[in-house]
């Protein structure tokens, strides 16, 4: 299936770290951490970039393992999103993923 994306809205920020295109980033320009809250960027940069976050629809996500279509989504340390076991809730598999590094599409959730 192919990965596509229908984004909503989305916010921009200034990046406090480097923000990798597709990985999750805090609305504050932070990077996220493992099990935290965030959005995914669908652009990337330096510190000090404007970087846009889509906060409502579809995006384009970075797995970081194998995730099954429909899966709740948390974030791993790397900002890529894996199947939830603990961490908040971020978005939800509309594609799956064989491996990390795939790209996918994701529903994103509130957080």
């Amino acid at each position: 299936m192919a990965v596509g994306e229908t984004a909503l809205l989305q916010k921009t920020t200034i990046a406090t770290a480097a923000a990798t295109q597709y990985r999750g980033m805090q609305t504050t320009g932070a990077a996220v951490t493992a099990g935290g809250t965030g959005y995914p960027a669908a652009t990337g940069g330096a510190i000090g970039d404007a970087i846009a976050l889509t906060l409502v629809g579809t995006a384009i996500g970075e797995s970081g393992a194998a995730v099954a279509f429909g899966a709740l989504l948390e974030f791993d340390s790397s900002g890529r999103y894996i199947t939830r076991t603990t961490g908040t809730i971020v978005a939800r598999s509309w594609t799956a993923a064989a491996a990390a590094g795939a790209l996918m599409e994701i529903h994103v959730i509130a957080n």
